[in-house]
């Protein structure tokens, strides 16, 4: 989970650092995929009992928000460049 948690701001860095808008693009859709695989393993710590629910739906609810603010980013890349 810490993986894929450092994955997100990773990816996004890096993207940020590359040559071209293919390759712009490319890190943020890496970083929104690291984004969902750390839901899904929200989602089974939380039905397992290695977290709480209630803990697990708040940090569920953060990603799903972060995965939106990196489709936005996504977007304005592709318009813009």
């Amino acid at each position: 989970m810490t993986r894929a948690a450092v994955a997100i701001a990773s990816n996004i860095a890096e993207g940020v650092e590359r040559n071209t808008k293919k390759e712009f693009i490319h890190f943020p859709h890496i970083a929104k995929g690291s984004s969902a695989e750390l839901r899904t393993q929200l989602h089974t710590t939380g039905e397992i009992g290695i977290i709480g629910l209630d803990v697990q739906k708040e940090f569920i609810k953060d990603l799903i928000i972060i995965s939106r603010k990196l489709y936005s980013l996504i977007r304005t890349i592709s318009q813009t460049f």
